[in-house]
């Protein structure tokens, strides 16, 4: 099974929820996934600590449908961001077993560049 490598952008919209536990956020959030995925992606985050002063984390799940690479079908993507003194550090991997359609079994992660808007890059694997 080799790598594969996709790359776009996302629009994300998000949307303020009550919090349940005192001291975090809670956000709703849909995304317009383009470029080798085109897909709409929908899903949940949970925030902590303090952006303004540098000092945050954040932990999400998506939903994620639409095509990559002209396959149909969808997957979960895991989240987690930390922002501290040191810069900061973002993960997003596919959870294992949620693929769907012609996705079925794939695995990966991704790189978001923030930098440039939402670029990012997807390293995929697909059985044969």
């Amino acid at each position: 099974m080799s790598e594969l490598k996709a790359r776009g952008n996302f629009e994300i919209t998000m949307t303020p929820q009550e919090a349940v536990l005192d001291g975090t956020g809670r956000f709703d959030f849909v995304k317009t996934w383009t470029g080798d995925l085109s897909a709409e992606g929908a899903g949940a985050m949970f925030s902590a600590g303090d952006p303004a002063a540098g000092a945050a984390g954040y932990v999400a799940i998506e939903t994620v449908r639409g095509s990559l690479f002209g396959r149909d079908g969808g997957f979960v993507l895991l989240q987690r961001g930390l922002m501290a003194s040191d810069g900061i550090t973002l993960d997003y991997s596919i959870a294992p077993g949620s693929g769907t359609g012609e996705l079925v079994g794939i695995s990966g992660s991704l790189e978001l560049d923030t930098a440039n808007g939402h670029a990012w890059e997807l390293s995929f694997h697909l059985p044969e």
